[in-house]
């Protein structure tokens, strides 16, 4: 390595030099206002809390504090890292939560596709302000593993998530539509046993939003069908079936999202009847461990009961 690395690091280079267990002693002298009194709130020794203060008088180019009667006063330096070190340990602590305060502010990472995104978010954000208004959510994309590696607290899909490690909450079924733009010329007759095998170049269908069986069992009843557009995303489909005379696939309660800001329609397709689209919520089982990520879960099946 041509240059020393620890340049590039200066922050850690830095804390590097100062033993972070004397600013917990700085605290605790600030705090109490005497060596006598952080001494017996930290479980140590007067000599010991004394020591610590001269090691960091040896750091900082101040004494910190001065002897003021049975006690001592801080010097406007120690005040001016007090505020600094004060809200450090704030930080630290909320990060931990090791109280699980529900107080703190926190964030929730869950994770979904585009679309469930757009439909489910708002339900599932009030559900849980009502439970916790300091929680914050982060929407985040499905990835492989997120969950078993802990790169996300929840994850909702219409996939099965195979993991010893992983619990699985059915939130609702929906069924399998098709969809048209609302002046599509032959919608109607594309079903018909007469002519479903005559128009399949015009079919469209989504390659990740949707389960591998369902698409099987698409393939079942409209095979050899030519696909001439595809996209992981039912927003892009939505924009392309109002823009063309294609047919595309979608659950219902995902075409009644977009048809509020596209001019789409359902296609009598009585073929499907009984084709389901089971949305799920997956968590890590160790997340009951964790009494806030419990309340959210708790308060997502909630709403969706209640549905």
């Amino acid at each position: 390595m041509e240059r020393n690395q620890e340049d590039d690091y200066p922050t850690f280079k830095a804390l590097r030099n100062i033993d972070l267990n004397l600013l917990t002693v700085f605290e605790a002298v600030y705090v109490h206002k005497g060596i006598v009194n952080a001494a017996k709130v930290l479980n140590l020794t007067p000599s010991a809390i004394s020591q610590s203060i001269q090691k960091l008088r040896s750091t900082f180019p101040d004494p910190l504090f001065i002897r003021k009667g049975q006690g001592v006063t801080p010097t406007a330096y120690a005040a001016h890292l007090h505020e600094y070190i004060s809200q450090g340990f704030e930080s630290i602590l909320c990060a931990l939560d090791v109280n699980n305060n529900y107080d703190k502010e926190r964030t929730i990472t869950l994770a979904s596709t585009p679309s469930l995104g757009a439909l489910l978010m708002p339900r599932i954000y009030c559900a849980i302000q009502k439970v916790n208004p300091k929680l914050s959510i982060r929407n985040v994309p499905i990835a492989e593993r997120q969950l078993s590696q802990f790169q996300a607290d929840i994850a909702i899909d219409t996939r099965p998530h195979h993991s010893p490690g992983i619990s699985s909450y059915k939130l609702y079924n929906d069924r399998l539509v098709a969809v048209c733009r609302h002046d599509h010329p032959t919608a109607e007759l594309l079903f018909s046993s007469n002519n479903i095998h005559d128009v399949n170049y015009t079919f469209l269908i989504m390659q990740d939003d949707l389960l591998v069986d369902l698409r099987q069992v698409i393939n079942n009843f409209l095979p050899n069908r030519q696909i001439t557009f595809s996209s992981y995303n039912f927003l892009t489909i939505a924009s392309m079936l109002t823009s063309s005379d294609l047919i595309g696939f979608m659950p219902f309660r995902v075409f009644e999202l977009y048809s509020r800001i596209f001019p789409l329609k359902m296609v009598e397709c009585s073929i499907f009847t009984g084709i389901t689209v089971t949305t799920t919520m997956h968590i890590n089982k160790l997340s009951a461990r964790d009494a806030v990520l419990q309340e959210v879960i708790d308060s997502i099946l909630q709403e969706f009961e209640a549905a």
